[in-house]
């Protein structure tokens, strides 16, 4: 008995071995395809607000002004207070990482150099990206999967508005805007808030660090972070309104898929960042 016992122990193994690769493969097979079905939904997403942006009105569906500039207010004017808080944090931050840094070369007046080119063209509108995607993509994707779970898009559908025009372009449109504006606003409170640090730390005027930075930073190191935002504004909003309508299960799917939301967003702003950062800099 204990050398069949014996004999079938390794048996057994090898199957629960074999079964489970086979459902381990299945499974990243399957989140595979999900994830490229959802990029697929995303690019069809984009290419129907661009068609009722430009089409609407010839369809007698003109995109909702009112509601854009709703959600203009919501994206930008709101959010206005948090941005400037957490820039000039960051922005005496990085000024105190600067100076200590740069001690050990004793070239601490030269904080100014990098100062300005990693604000305004990572800190700024990486950061207004991660602040909105936590504030306003996650109320897109609650907002729009609580219109899924009550069937609100399936009402609107059925009196012949089209969803897309009615609830994602305002939004799209807000976001392609308002992301870059906030983000240059970040900049300037990012660089003022580093501005009085290096002023009470090196004793460095505040004419002369606006002169350092104003012969050094370039408009098109500016230009490079907002262009960088716009395609923020794109990712946070698409990433949204994907997850608010997949949302199943009620209000427990609500707060998952907004949960996947924030994360999904805030991943692709710093992919992105990279990319975008390693192609224009080659």
């Amino acid at each position: 008995m204990a050398d069949v016992a014996g004999q079938r122990a390794p048996e057994r193994g090898g199957r629960f071995g074999v079964d489970g690769a086979r459902d381990f493969l299945t499974g990243m097979g399957q989140r595979a395809v999900a994830g490229i079905a959802e990029f697929g939904f995303g690019a069809v997403l984009l290419g129907q607000v661009v068609y009722w942006i430009a089409m609407g009105r010839r369809q007698e569906q003109p995109v909702r002004i009112v509601a854009t500039f709703e959600r203009c207010m919501e994206v930008g004017v709101r959010a206005i207070p948090i941005i400037s808080m957490m820039s000039v944090t960051i922005g005496i931050m990085l000024a105190i990482q600067g100076i200590y840094s740069l001690k050990i070369f004793g070239a601490e007046d030269q904080v100014v150099i990098g100062l300005g080119f990693a604000v305004v063209r990572e800190f700024g509108p990486l950061i207004t990206g991660i602040l909105v995607a936590g504030r306003t993509g996650s109320s897109l994707a609650a907002r729009i999967g609580t219109m899924r779970i009550s069937q609100e898009i399936d009402a609107l559908q059925v009196m012949g508005i089209e969803p897309v025009r009615f609830v994602v372009a305002p939004a799209l449109i807000a976001m392609t805007i308002m992301v870059p504006v906030l983000a240059f606003w970040a900049d300037l409170v990012m660089l003022a808030g580093a501005g009085w640090y290096v002023r009470i730390e090196l004793g460095i005027s505040l004419g002369a660090y606006v002169d350092q930075l104003t012969s050094l930073v370039r408009v098109e190191d500016v230009m490079h972070g907002l262009y960088k935002s716009v395609l923020f504004g794109i990712l946070i909003t698409l990433v949204g309104v994907i997850n608010g309508a997949n949302v199943e299960g009620g209000a427990e799917g609500v707060g998952r898929m907004t949960t996947r939301s924030v994360v999904l967003s805030i991943s692709a702003i710093i992919v992105t960042d990279m990319i975008f950062t390693y192609i224009t800099t080659r």
